[in-house]
C-alpha cells in the first residue's frame, strides 16, 4: 500500500486533529467534505447543519494551515437515497432509524472510499472515537476508542475487512481533550467549536416537523390504544412516535405510560406501563460479522440495542444472515430499526439492524 490518504473533514476538531497526526506520520494527505445536501432544500440554517458554508470554510482553513490540498465533492444524491430516504421511510413504518451508521455505511466508508480508490489514496481517515488493529491471523479488528465516553464503535460496526483494511481512525488512542489540545496548539479555527448534532440534517431536534417539511404529507391522527386494544386517546401522526417515549403523549394515567409499539398499518400507537417495556429476546437481520466470519454455536458476548445503551451480557446464535441475541435481563424499550452490535472486551464482534423483538 502507499502512504496516501483522504481525510474526511467536516469542519469540526476531530477530523481537523486526524488530519494533523496524519501529516505528523508523513503521509500524503489530501482533505475532503463532503457535501450531502442544499441546506435550503431541507429547511435548515447553515449554523446548524455539518454541512454549512462556515463548516466548509473551517475544514478548508485547517487543510491549508497544513499546506493540504482540498476539495469539496458532492454526493448529495446518494445521501438522498440512502440516508434521507431510508430515514423517513423508517418512521413511516414504525421503525426508529439510525441515520449516522447508514451514513457511514453508505457515504464515508462506501462512496468517499470508491472516490479514494479512483484517486489512488488507500486510506481514507475519520476522526471517529475508535481503533483498527490486525490480530494474529491476518483479521481486521473494530476496537473501542480508548476514551469510553466518546467511543463511536457501536455505529462503525457495518465496516467490512476490506474497508477496515483501508481505514485509519488517529483519534482512537487518544481523549477528546487531548483532541482540543492539539487544535489548540495548532492554532485551528475550530479549536473550541462545540459538536455537531446528532442528525446533521434535522433541525432543531424536531425530525417529526423535518419529514413533513420534507415530504410534503400529512401524517393523519389516530387512535392510542392500551396494550388490551381499547382505545384511551388520539395521536398526532405515527411518524412523531417510538418505542419507549414518554413525552409528548398527552394521555392521563395513574402511572406514567409510554409508547410500546406503532403500527402504521391500524395508524395506531399501543401504550402501556414501564413494566411492559421489557424484552430478552432480539433479533437482527442484515448483519456484519468483523472479528469472525461466523457464528458458530452459542457466543457469550456484550450487546448493545442502541448507541446510548450499556452494553449487557447475552448470548448469541447465527441463523444465515440473522443473529439472535437472548440477554441475561430484559432490556427496556428495544426498538426496531436500530442496530443490535455484539461485543468481546473491547471489540466489535460484529452486529445488524433489529427486526424483531419478543
Amino acid at each position: 500500500m502507499n502512504n496516501k490518504a483522504v481525510i474526511a473533514m467536516s469542519g469540526g476538531v476531530d477530523s481537523s486533529v486526524a488530519a494533523y497526526l496524519m501529516k505528523q506520520r508523513g503521509f500524503d494527505c489530501i482533505g475532503v467534505t463532503m457535501k450531502l445536501f442544499a441546506n435550503e432544500d431541507i429547511g435548515i440554517s447553515r449554523e446548524h447543519s455539518c454541512c454549512s458554508l462556515d463548516d466548509v470554510e473551517d475544514a478548508r482553513s485547517v487543510a491549508y494551515s497544513l499546506d493540504m490540498p482540498y476539495y469539496v465533492f458532492n454526493f448529495s444524491d446518494r445521501f438522498e437515497t440512502d440516508v434521507i430516504d431510508r430515514f423517513i421511510n423508517a418512521y413511516e413504518n414504525g421503525i426508529t432509524p439510525n441515520p449516522c451508521i447508514d451514513c457511514n455505511r453508505y457515504l464515508k466508508f462506501d462512496k468517499l472510499y470508491m472516490r479514494a480508490k479512483e484517486l489512488d489514496r488507500d486510506y481514507v481517515v475519520t476522526g471517529h472515537y475508535a481503533r483498527v488493529e490486525k490480530d494474529g491471523n491476518g483479521r481486521f479488528l473494530l476496537k473501542k476508542a480508548l476514551d469510553d465516553t466518546k467511543d463511536q464503535s457501536y455505529v462503525l460496526y457495518c465496516l467490512t475487512q476490506e474497508q477496515l483494511s483501508h481505514t485509519i481512525f488517529p483519534l482512537g488512542e487518544m481523549r477528546k481533550s487531548q483532541a482540543r489540545e492539539i487544535a489548540e496548539s495548532q492554532g485551528f479555527i475550530n479549536a473550541r467549536k462545540a459538536d455537531s448534532q446528532d442528525i446533521c440534517f434535522v433541525q432543531n431536534g424536531s425530525y417529526a416537523d423535518f419529514i413533513e417539511q420534507y415530504t410534503g404529507k400529512n401524517y393523519p391522527d389516530g387512535d392510542f390504544l392500551d396494550k388490551d386494544g381499547n382505545v384511551i386517546g388520539r395521536h398526532k401522526g405515527v411518524i412523531r412516535y417510538t418505542v419507549g417515549q414518554r413525552k409528548g403523549l398527552g394521555i392521563s394515567a395513574p402511572e406514567p405510560l409510554y409508547v410500546k409499539a406503532v403500527n402504521p398499518v391500524s395508524n395506531t400507537v399501543t401504550l402501556s406501563y414501564n413494566d411492559w417495556l421489557y424484552s430478552s429476546i432480539v433479533k437482527a437481520g442484515d448483519i456484519n460479522l468483523i472479528s469472525v466470519p461466523e457464528i458458530k454455536g452459542e457466543m457469550r458476548v456484550k450487546a448493545k440495542v442502541r448507541y446510548r445503551h450499556t452494553e449487557q451480557w447475552a448470548t448469541v446464535t447465527q441463523n444465515g444472515d440473522t443473529i439472535t441475541a437472548v440477554f441475561d435481563e430484559p432490556q427496556r424499550a428495544v426498538t426496531c430499526g436500530q442496530a443490535l452490535v455484539l461485543y468481546d472486551g473491547d471489540t466489535v464482534v460484529g452486529g445488524g439492524t433489529i427486526i424483531e423483538v419478543e
